[in-house]
């Protein structure tokens, strides 16, 4: 029958056609269909599947490493929505905080909180507002292109007023429970944004930099009260030696710190200057040379707690010292190190935790030298007006000029940077409002105990040591974009203290009813305010200035976004916690953190402390995430990160024109286990997934489509499938076992390996075995064995697409379209012939391989040896081949096969030996005959 004589029913995807183009098409067909919400109402009221979107900020360009969290993040929906689950997947944006903020102040050419409030707070957080949609557009496009399915009609937004109102509830109830509170403490703080910043911040923006190292000498004043013998120039003839890569602090100096249990010694020149050093013993080589034995002789020994007490002279005395309080003294403390500097460190309370934490247990006197723009006040000796990093030359260049300067030089040592606009950050002493994660430490600790993590060692390793080594969380900043702290404070005495968990009660505060259209960010919140309530006070209660970290606003999704506990109560309670979260290595210190943190802060007030009658949660202390899976980065080709300022980001959009969608997410997936870090190499994406991709549709177009065209389509009469050919019943039995394994896969999490049975399954089993066995039978289309080669190619490519469908949502659905009539995104995630497996069947195939590969081999080999051409070249028939197969194999399914081997190495007849042994006896039998 030809072509002519049928309707063409099987669409082809020539080489002419892109995937680029075919990607395309899918995606205006499934706009008009409305795919994406079909697939979700058609699971609806089943068991749900609860996925939580982490929140990308749209006033930045989305990248290649967004491609790759996202992948992950849609294969799993995908793949739970084709189990049955109702998956509702909810868009979210994060809206607030300094990555916004720094882009307006950009746009605007202004630089700092001074400039900002010059030009307006009102218009500033407007343009904030305008500036947050800036890359929405390319994101949801993005989004589409790579067939990443979220709900962008009704997605949450964190600047929305409702989003708003339960964050204040969170924070009040967490006020309520006495977990927030305002303390003054060094916190890692920004001069440029001019704002703390929590430690989950500062964990991510830690660079390698080259420093000052520099020793200085602290002259002696006296030791145990006993005034220190001088020079006849008046300088103390005892000195301690001291190590810093911060200069700038020494103006702040107002105590040395040496460890009580530490050997130090004293040494004097044998030559030359009269004075002496004072340094740990096990620094002495390290800082005055292997061979100071040569050059210097110890005169005195004593542990650290015998210099308790001694006095000194500050190197700097640019700041007039307190009177009161505190004296300069060396004081004892236990985290002080001989691991490096000279065992004696310079303490500066206003500018280090440790160092203000001695303060107080010492009353040490607290000097703030630097104002918090980062630079020393105008009128400062030598260095007025000039930022820290700026004065430190000149500084040095001071400690020479008074002689005390040891030695200078630099050091390169990691250190943190804002994570947003790159500032060297400082150690500032500050006055902040904290949730005590301190006090729910442990219930953190369980919960995260109950997480499923991948990889595993995440959980307990990289995210366990952080919630281990757990402080308390700095939550609120000096800006402006942000949810203001719903927190007033009585003018007249600050103990007087209201925190607001609604804006009803806002209203019955001031006794008035909010407008309409109220707004609950600055400055518009900074206007209400009424009279203190505490008995006897006539102060009025104000707003404290601060809005809160943006991750208390991204970690407060799983509630907010259902603007509970105000509504859709019972429909929060049908999606927390999640089932399932995903996001770079990088939010282990971010969004997972924030969301444990706020949770457990929350604890019953949440439907996740206990079993709630209606809801899916069964286990007391439950995380808000059941499972993470946890990506790490996308690297250029040569390994390294990629930056802009490097020059080596790769343009998601150029990667997925000239590949397509499918191909990039396969090879993200598939190249590596997705925790580990990967070079993308365009090269590699077309060998590991351009070829595979090439590979299947070939199988579709130019095997089952170009020959059933010529007449087959599924039909009774076709044979059953336990009826078929043992070369079909095989394949149909690998279809339904990597069904099973990709399932079991899938459902631990585990994508590189499911994706990888998927693509071996496609490439081994069906093109290079399957169909290359069979191909003879689909040039015609009316026997019964064409009738069933045809029907268990059809299963299979239905079967592999249902299986690609996750990981490569375009090729998959339009091949089963074209098989089916239906996408295959609503399709079921089972193999279309239900037919058990055999293993037996598997593993004699597995043999039959096996001894193909042996046999050609073998064939080479022989008539390498021989110089016989023809025996190498398997289109020459030889007569027969032996071959030795264990016992068991030569008993089971491997007898049935042998027409296939006997086929595939082009030989008359095969025997099979089960030993050496009787591998001779045949060989004596043959020649027996011969004679």
């Amino acid at each position: 029958m030809s072509a002519s004589e049928t309707d063409v029913r099987y669409g082809d995807l020539p080489a002419s056609r892109s995937a680029d183009d075919l990607e395309r098409e899918l995606i205006e067909r499934w706009r008009e269909e409305r795919l994406f919400a079909r697939t979700v109402t058609a699971r609806e009221g089943n068991e749900p599947f609860v996925f939580f979107e982490g929140p990308p900020t749209a006033n930045g360009r989305p990248g290649l490493h967004h491609v790759f969290s996202r992948t992950i993040k849609d294969l799993f929906c995908r793949h739970r929505a084709m189990k049955g689950h109702y998956v509702a997947r909810k868009a979210g944006w994060d809206t607030h905080g300094l990555p916004v903020e720094i882009e307006v102040e950009k746009a605007l050419g202004i630089n700092g909180k001074p400039e900002i409030e010059k030009f307006g707070v009102e218009k500033f957080n407007q343009l904030c507002r305008d500036s947050v949609w800036k890359y929405r557009g390319e994101w949801e496009k993005l989004s589409e292109r790579i067939a990443y399915w979220l709900d962008y009609d009704n997605p949450y937004v964190t600047y929305s007023t409702d989003y708003m109102e339960s964050v204040w509830w969170a924070l009040a109830t967490l006020h309520a429970r006495d977990f927030l509170y305002r303390g003054h403490k060094v916190l890692p703080y920004c001069p440029r944004c001019g704002t703390a910043l929590s430690s989950h911040e500062v964990a991510q923006g830690y660079k390698d930099v080259s420093d000052p190292s520099v020793y200085v000498a602290f002259d002696l004043i006296d030791t145990d009260g006993t005034p220190v013998p001088r020079r006849a120039d008046g300088r103390a003839l005892r000195r301690t030696l001291v190590w810093t890569t911060t200069p700038w602090t020494l103006v702040s100096n107002t105590a040395l710190a040496v460890n009580p249990d530490i050997d130090y010694v004293e040494l004097r020149r044998k030559t030359g200057d009269e004075r002496t050093v004072i340094l740990a013993n096990a620094r002495v080589a390290a800082v005055l040379g292997e061979d100071h034995a040569d050059r210097w002789v110890v005169v005195g020994t004593f542990r650290g707690a015998e210099m308790a007490g001694w006095r000194y002279q500050r190197p700097l005395d640019w700041v007039d010292y307190p009177a009161e309080g505190a004296h300069e003294v060396v004081v004892a403390e236990s985290f002080v190190s001989a691991g490096d500097g000279t065992g004696i460190v310079h303490m500066a309370p206003a500018f280090g935790a440790d160092d203000y934490a001695a303060a107080q247990r010492n009353r040490l006197a607290f000097l703030q030298a630097v104002d918090t723009r980062g630079q020393f006040p105008e009128g400062t000796p030598v260095v007025g007006g000039l930022g820290v990093k700026a004065a430190d030359p000149l500084i040095i260049d001071e400690l020479k000029r008074r002689d005390v300067l040891w030695k200078a030089g630099t050091a390169v040592h990691s250190y943190p940077h804002c994570w947003r606009c790159g500032t060297p950050l400082l150690q500032y002493a500050r006055t902040s409002w904290f949730v005590r994660t301190t006090g729910f430490r442990d219930a953190m600790l369980a919960r995260n105990a109950r997480v499923d993590w991948h990889p595993e060692e995440m959980g307990r390793g990289r995210f366990g040591e952080w919630l281990t080594n757990n402080v308390d969380w700095a939550i609120s900043r000096d800006r402006y974009w942000g949810t203001p702290l719903p927190v007033w404070l009585c003018d007249a005495d600050a103990t007087h203290v209201d925190v607001l968990g609604s804006f009803k009660a806002l209203g019955e505060r001031t006794g008035k009813a909010l407008p309409a259209d109220f707004d609950p960010h600055k400055p518009f919140i900074d206007r209400y305010s009424w009279s203190c309530r505490a008995p006897g006070c006539t102060g009025t209660m104000r707003r404290t200035a601060e809005v809160i970290d943006t991750w208390f606003d991204s970690g407060s999704m799983p509630f907010a976004q259902w603007h509970y506990p105000f509504e859709n109560g019972a429909q929060f309670a049908r999606s927390y916690p999640a089932d399932f979260i995903a996001e770079g290595i990088d939010q282990t210190r971010g969004w997972f953190y924030s969301l444990i943190a706020i949770a457990t802060g929350l604890g019953d007030a949440l439907p996740n402390n206990g079993v709630v009658p209606g809801t899916r949660n069964t286990a007391t202390e439950a995380a808000p995430y059941r499972a993470v899976v946890v990506n790490d980065l996308v690297l250029d080709m040569t390994g390294k990160k990629m930056s802009k300022s490097v020059g080596n980001v790769v343009d998601p959009w150029e990667v997925i024109d000239r590949h397509g969608a499918d191909a990039v997410r396969l090879f993200l997936v598939a190249a590596s286990q997705v925790s580990l870090p990967r070079a993308f190499d365009e090269a590699q994406l077309r060998t590991v997934a351009g070829s595979f991709l090439l590979t299947l549709r070939n199988v579709y177009s130019g095997i089952f489509a170009q020959y059933a065209n010529f007449g087959w389509e599924p039909s009774p009469a076709d044979p059953a499938p336990a009826s078929r050919p043992v070369l079909d019943r095989w394949i149909l039995s690998r279809l339904e076992t990597v069904t099973r394994r990709v399932d079991e896969r899938l459902m631990k999490f585990e994508a590189t390996d499911a994706a990888r049975l998927v693509m071996t399954f496609v490439d081994e089993d069906v093109s290079k075995w399957y169909v290359r066995q069979s191909r003879a039978r689909f040039y015609d289309v009316e026997s019964a064995d064409n009738r069933a080669a045809f029907a268990t190619l059809h299963a299979v490519l239905v079967g592999a697409c249902r299986l690609l469908a996750p990981f490569a949502p375009f090729t998959s659905d339009w091949i089963h379209r074209e098989l089916t009539g239906e996408s295959v995104h609503l399709a079921q995630f089972v193999s279309p012939v239900v037919l058990s497996p055999d293993p037996g069947l598997e593993a004699g195939m597995d043999a039959i391989r096996t001894l193909s590969t042996l046999g050609r081999a073998a064939r080479e080999e022989a008539g390498a040896k021989t110089g016989q051409p023809l025996v190498r070249k398997v289109r020459q028939p030889l007569a027969r081949v032996v071959c030795v197969v264990p016992a068991q194999s030569a008993g089971g399914s491997v007898p049935l096969l042998l027409d296939l081997l006997a086929a595939e190495l082009n030989v008359k007849r095969v025997e099979l030996a089960t030993s050496a042994d009787a591998l001779v006896t045949l060989e004596e039998r043959d020649r027996a005959s011969q004679r």
